[in-house]
């Protein structure tokens, strides 16, 4: 017998306002790195490679969260949530030229995943809005790493 659908969850505005809102810090960063003089810009990237760090590491939580509300809960949320978690560590301890790299892929990796896990987790209304929040900030991270 197989699991019971679990409820979807629909986008809320207030969430949805606050995910493009969290796009001011990939987008602010990205030209500052182009902008600012030399003497500050390893603090600017350090910054966008931070802030891209977090961010992925919120993305594997959201997995915790998703698989706690499994009737029969899966490990793939939990493993997958320490994965991203780790790769966000990775991309954060490392130089800014390469960790807002491997940063930009994790993104892309997330979302990946996301596509493939969030319709069975309930949580398949919110691929559109995270389509777009990770193209914009995977191609902030591209373009600081560029930066540098």
């Amino acid at each position: 017998m197989s699991e019971p659908a679990l409820r979807p969850l629909p986008l809320n505005p207030i969430a949805v306002r606050l995910g493009h809102l969290s796009l001011l810090p990939f987008v602010l960063g990205v030209l500052l790195a182009w902008l600012v003089r030399a003497d500050v810009h390893a603090y600017v990237v350090d910054g966008l490679s931070k802030y891209a760090a977090l961010i992925v590491a919120m993305l594997g939580g959201i997995h915790w969260g998703l698989g706690m509300r499994q009737t029969v809960p899966s490990p793939a949320p939990f493993i997958w949530g320490t994965v991203a978690v780790t790769g966000a560590w990775v991309g954060a301890i490392m130089q800014a030229y390469a960790g807002l790299v491997v940063l930009g892929v994790m993104l892309i990796a997330c979302y990946v995943w996301d596509r493939r896990h969030y319709p069975g987790l309930g949580a398949g209304a919110w691929l559109t809005l995270r389509f777009r929040l990770s193209a914009v900030a995977a191609l902030c991270c591209f373009l600081g790493a560029a930066a540098t």
